[in-house]
């Protein structure tokens, strides 16, 4: 356990010994004091635990059991980063007795955990530390390590509450930014986050948060946020500042946020101090439930009050191509089943073909037929509404495609790293090679420039389309949000008539403007792969998008256009 107790000492001097330029002191909070007439709870360990998801690693955990622990009644739950040395530093267990015998704060279970750490293979080697591997870096690695590891274990002893809003995620300096993004990648499961001079700095893509919150679709969170303004100032940002950008940026998108600010550095004083404050504000008018909150007037208002993703259809495989016929009817692919199916405009679902060869991207054409690629046999085929297929193409692996009113279209062939164009008779052309891996396509709703996604970069890839069917001026033209892992995961692609772009991705849809900025980001009906988009609907107002097994509808503030009709010019873009 010897690099444990290191470990512990690393966290100790992080968090409580000052430059001599930040010493500061703090009154002690009442509630920090043990009192005679209170229960009190018990705090259980250190365990030890291992993690699969952080492989090789070791860490300690305690669970603070409170004096009115009623199993039958699964109690509420806080999850506190950097373990028991945190939470005796804020003298947590004791302030939790106090709040919750005053009725301030829900009964509730704690977790204190540490960062793990990979032991060295001998005396004379060191310990890998992984706290900020897993608290400093973006994406839901941390989240899946509390969901599916840490909590599973300690509830096989102690029981609590399954509901997100009966959950709090607390931590200080890179704990708060991890217990924040524990919560923002999984509001499932995490709802109220305390952040106590929170690492939102360029250690490992925390500076990007401030962005995110201002374009992403809002979640049901509450967030208290405290700092200092003699907090670090180093390579990575000022702390200070990146705290106040938080701020901002979760007051402009309209979350239920609220600070305290002080004078004080890089140390737990002041978050000690004011624990009970902020503890009772996150639990205030408990139980009612956490909403998300609605932002100021965005440049891109898209979404409605009162819509929501609904689902359509659900337990496929893995669901592609959504595409909408001129009577309203939906369809789409189940790629590892060999099927089409029909969404009927009354919500049944149907099988319209099968061994459609692993078809993928479905567009409809000006004739009235189902536009498709099938990869297997490398065709791209349509349907006639009674199923009837003919080939329309052959020797392109296609995975999505376009078509215009004169029955040409567009085909991207990821495997290739090609996109090809193909006129109503059936001849193909290359027209463009070198993306990493092409895969949404679709024209601008006047039809003079194609946009092709990468799912392996972060760009859109545009081009202007030549008479003969050809591409030229091609760019890195649409910037997207990217993963932790330097991808965007971009992939299926559809336009409005305002000439907006909707990109599926791994963050959500990110929606560009005509300029090829990312203003908004319409979050995923699920965890899965978000597959593809369409619009539909009498007025096409209605987002359907293929999300893992499952195909989702929901109303927004915009219409799409059909690309295989006439042109339509869209507005002039604001520069």
């Amino acid at each position: 356990m010897r690099f444990l107790n290191t470990l512990a000492a690393l966290i100790a001097l992080i968090l409580t010994q000052p430059l001599m330029a930040q010493e500061e002191s703090y009154p002690v909070p009442p509630e920090a004091v043990p009192r005679d007439n209170v229960p009190k709870g018990r705090v259980e360990g250190p365990f030890e635990f291992r993690s699969a998801i952080f492989p090789g690693t070791v860490r300690e955990y305690s669970v603070y059991v409170p004096a009115l622990y009623d199993p039958a009644k699964p109690p509420c739950l806080m999850v506190l980063q950097d373990g028991p040395g945190m939470a005796n530093g804020w003298k947590l267990p004791t302030v939790l007795d106090n709040l919750i015998h005053e009725g301030r704060i829900p009964v509730q279970i704690g977790i204190f955990v540490s960062p793990g750490v990979v032991p060295a293979p001998h005396k004379d080697a060191e310990a890998r530390y992984n706290r900020s591997f897993e608290y400093d870096g973006l994406g839901d690695r941390y989240a899946r390590f509390l969901i599916e590891e840490m909590l599973p274990e300690v509830a096989k002893t102690w029981k609590f509450s399954d509901n997100p809003d009966d959950r709090c995620i607390a931590g200080a300096s890179s704990g708060a930014i991890c217990a924040f993004n524990a919560a923002w990648e999984r509001p499932d499961a995490f709802r109220r986050v305390l952040s106590t001079i929170g690492t939102y700095v360029a250690l490992r893509g925390g500076d990007q948060f401030p962005g995110l919150v201002r374009k992403m679709e809002n979640k049901p969170l509450r967030i208290f946020l405290q700092d200092g303004s003699r907090d670090l100032d180093i390579y990575a940002g000022s702390w200070w500042h990146a705290n106040q950008a938080m701020l901002s940026a979760l007051q402009y998108a309209g979350y239920d946020v609220h600070h305290v600010w002080g004078e004080g550095g890089h140390n737990g004083k002041h978050s000690a101090a004011i624990l009970p404050e902020a503890l009772t504000w996150l639990w205030r008018d408990y139980p009612q439930p956490l909403k998300p909150g609605k932002a100021r007037e965005r440049r891109m208002d898209l979404l409605l009050d009162g819509e929501d993703w609904q689902l359509v259809s659900e337990g496929h495989g893995f669901t592609e191509g959504p595409a909408v016929n001129a009577a309203g009817e939906l369809f789409f692919t189940d790629i590892p089943r060999n099927t089409i199916h029909r969404v009927t405009t009354d919500g049944k679902v149907q099988v319209f073909a099968e061994n459609t060869a692993k078809s993928n991207g479905l567009m409809f054409g000006a004739d009235g037929k189902l536009y498709c690629c099938r990869t297997d046999d490398a065709q791209v085929v349509r349907y006639a509404a009674d199923g009837t297929m003919e080939v329309v193409a052959t020797g392109i692996r296609g995975n999505d495609l376009v078509v215009l009113p004169d029955g040409s279209g567009y085909v991207t062939e990821p495997t290739a790293k090609k996109v090809w164009h193909f006129d109503a008779t059936g001849r193909t052309k290359e027209v463009d090679t070198g993306i990493e891996f092409p895969n949404g396509v679709f024209t601008s709703p006047d039809q003079t420039l194609l946009t092709v996604s990468d799912t392996r970069g972060r760009f859109c890839y545009s081009f202007q389309i030549n008479p003969d069917g050809g591409l030229s001026a091609k760019q890195e033209y649409g910037w997207l949000h990217i993963t932790d892992h330097g991808r965007s995961d971009a992939d299926g692609i559809t336009v409005d008539t305002e000439g907006r772009v909707y990109v599926t991705t791994a963050l959500g849809i990110q929606v560009l403007d005509q300029p090829g900025r990312v203003n908004f980001v319409i979050r995923k009906p699920k965890a899965a792969w978000l597959s593809n988009v369409t619009f539909g609907g009498p007025d096409r107002d209605v987002l359907y998008v293929t999300c893992g097994d499952s195909v989702w509808k929901r109303r927004i503030r915009a219409r799409g256009v059909d690309t295989a009709q006439s042109p339509v010019k869209p507005p002039r873009p604001g520069l």
